[in-house]
């Protein structure tokens, strides 16, 4: 009798994740990986109690594959504007594990849209605070509408459907970062929400013309 072949759970977890990412997580069957091992499906509930558990370790692995991709974007000499390339870099490269953490719903225990979303925002917090000497409710909603801009650009990416190119996205992202830079500083009000729209926008225009 031939030796029966064994499986870890993590080379268990790469199988799922390579389908994943070529094919969605949908595509993430028990008898689609075991065909990516080159055995039954039976190996893989040595270590799954079923199939959204083991979607779930392909979302956590996702994440550690953003991580990269994030820590790659605060290490560059503008790091927000870096992490903000390096989201639409992971949506071009990674549409199908861009699309999992960031446009599906939650898979079993784990939530991976909220999660990555979190810990982006925490990582890049730090940075924004220092460089744009802001207080962290500013810094927060700061990033916040970074964030929708990016967002923007990504899920036009992964739907093939983005007319702009990275030298016209990086000069959006540059425009709408100074703008709101200068509107938090600048306009009183403005960070916290308390104003008044119609007397602020009248009195920007009166100074302007």
């Amino acid at each position: 009798m031939p030796p029966r072949v064994k499986f870890s759970k993590d080379e268990i977890t790469s199988a799922a994740l390579e389908i994943a990412r070529r094919n969605g997580i949908d595509a993430v069957t028990a008898r689609d990986v075991g065909a990516e091992l080159g055995v039954s499906s039976r190996p893989i509930f040595t270590w799954f109690d079923s199939m959204e558990q083991l979607k779930e370790s392909v979302c956590e692995a996702a994440i550690d594959i953003w991580k990269n991709y994030l820590q790659q974007g605060l290490a560059s000499p503008r790091p927000f504007l870096g992490t903000g390339k390096q989201y639409i870099r992971f949506a071009r490269e990674e549409p199908n594990l861009y699309k999992l953490l960031f446009l599906s719903a939650p898979i079993g225990k784990t939530n991976g849209a909220i999660e990555a979303i979190k810990m982006t925002m925490e990582s890049a917090k730090a940075s924004i605070m220092k460089n744009y000497n802001l207080n962290e409710a500013t810094a927060n909603k700061f990033m916040r509408n970074m964030w929708l801009l990016t967002t923007t650009f990504a899920t036009l990416i992964v739907t093939n459907n983005c007319p702009y190119t990275d030298e016209d996205m990086e000069q959006i992202m540059c425009e709408v970062n100074i703008s709101l830079y200068l509107g938090y500083k600048k306009l009183k009000g403005l960070s916290d929400g308390n104003f008044d729209f119609k007397k602020l926008f009248t009195d920007i225009h009166d100074n302007l013309i």
